[in-house]
């Protein structure tokens, strides 16, 4: 049995059926660390692995969170075995199933032909659930997965929605889904400001998610939701490093790591921003950057640094290899916008719509099921900042979006214009430019401490 593999990609929503509700909270936190876990390590899900992770937990949690974090991955395990409706493996005949493999190595790509070597991928700890065949569970989830697919929303923008819509059903049981009114949903919303103390950010997206429910699903007005209780509205001061803070950290980050730092650091980028480039917006000719589709789908242009010109050059001309081998390969072109995919359906095998940093394992696409190369994951891109900000002994909270406020004030501190700031962030306001006056070390005004 040591070499049973168990591979279970729905597991959530059958922990939602199947699992009482005051226990799933629990389930779903011992299994989602149990997965990372093992992406950390690098290892399969087979009978050692799950006695060596409960063993760790054992060492160091109580006993009643041992026990539920035990009952958890037992539930997992047995499910798992049970249910074999995992997605079909690449390479596999559509509809077979092979959820349950013994001594199996990583589920495989396209076959290779010749000389060729095949392509893997952890098909358990590098794919998010399939989308695809995750159609919800109940009659109004099914209806309310139904109308986000056809407006075309986001993937994260739907995994939120739902969340929050089964929040506030469970929060209004037993009252059914179908019977809410307004009144419950301001009740929801006061809840989570009084009882919870969420961020004022967080409840204006469970409102915006409970308003498309009521809309979209429901097929009904919520009426005037504004007495409800408002979370406290509070804005922290970003944190910033220094030039000399950040030289220290980019010298700990090896080869390409580095390279993405310096550019998200160099360009001003969100990290979403930077992970999403491909080889036709990065112009090394005119030294500019063309972010698609950023937050609010709003296009800009940004500068890129002169210094990294000639090592943005040579990552480009490595990844041409990379592209010509997944084409011997016969894989499937990189994802594209639903609209232009439909439109020309053989541009994501172009070299031009090529990630401009691409992930260097196969995922399977998280709605189309489709086994392709995906950009660099952005769990792996923050752990590796952290990693080099403690190597570094930066004693500051350090993540990818410190280096974008360090890029901010930088440039205020450096005589940039307010406005010109503005446009190269790409914020829609310029309160929210403003915060970075705060964090430089001199404002355009001048304003310095009597000390000084």
């Amino acid at each position: 049995m040591d070499d049973l593999i168990v591979e279970f990609s729905d597991w959530d929503r059958v922990l939602r059926e199947s699992v009482p509700v005051a226990l799933q909270a629990g389930y779903r936190e011992a299994v989602v660390k149990f997965l990372y876990w093992l992406r950390e390590k690098g290892k399969q899900p087979n009978v050692a692995t799950f006695k060596e992770h409960l063993e760790w937990k054992r060492s160091y949690l109580p006993p009643k969170q041992y026990e539920l974090r035990r009952n958890a991955l037992r539930w997992y395990w047995q499910m798992g075995k049970k249910r074999r409706i995992q997605a079909p493996e690449v390479g596999t005949q559509k509809g077979s199933k092979p959820d349950i493999r013994r001594g199996a190595a990583p589920a495989r790509g396209p076959a290779a032909t010749g000389n060729r070597q095949p392509v893997t991928f952890n098909q358990m700890t590098d794919v998010p659930p399939l989308g695809k065949a995750d159609l919800g569970g109940a009659p109004w989830e099914r209806k309310m997965v139904a109308r986000i697919r056809e407006l075309h929303l986001a993937w994260k923008t739907e995994t939120t929605y739902r969340h929050w819509a089964r929040r506030l059903v469970r929060f209004c049981a037993p009252k059914p889904a179908e019977d809410l009114k307004g009144e419950d949903l301001r009740g929801f919303l006061s809840h989570l400001a009084v009882k919870e103390r969420v961020a004022a950010g967080t409840q204006k997206q469970a409102l915006n998610a409970g308003v498309f429910f009521f809309r979209e699903v429901l097929r009904r007005s919520p009426g005037d939701l504004g007495d409800f209780t408002r979370a406290p509205r509070h804005r922290n001061v970003p944190s910033v490093l220094s030039r000399e803070e950040c030289g220290r950290l980019f010298e700990e980050l090896p080869g390409t790591g580095r390279l993405m730092a310096e550019l998200m650091y160099g360009a001003g980028l969100r990290l979403s921003e930077l992970l999403r480039l491909r080889v036709k917006d990065v112009d090394l000719e005119r030294l500019q950057l063309a972010v698609r589709a950023g937050k609010g789908n709003k296009d800009r242009l940004t500068m890129i640094p002169r210094s990294l010109a000639a090592r943005l050059k040579e990552h480009r001309e490595r990844l041409r290899g990379l592209h010509e081998k997944d084409r011997d390969a016969g894989l499937p072109g990189v994802e594209l916008p639903e609209a232009l995919e439909r439109k020309w359906p053989k541009a994501g095998e172009k070299f031009e719509w090529f990630w401009f940093f691409p992930s260097r394992n196969l995922m399977r696409d998280h709605r189309s099921g489709i086994v392709r190369r995906h950009h660099v994951l952005d769990a792996t891109f923050q752990k590796a900042i952290r990693e080099a900000a403690a190597r570094a002994k930066l004693d500051k909270r350090v993540t990818p979006h410190t280096l974008r406020h360090s890029f901010a004030t930088h440039l205020l501190e450096s005589g940039t214009g307010i406005r010109d700031l503005q446009d190269l962030l790409g914020h829609a306001d310029i309160s929210t430019t403003q915060i970075y006056l705060h964090t430089a070390k001199q404002t355009g005004v001048g304003i310095r401490s009597p000390l000084d």
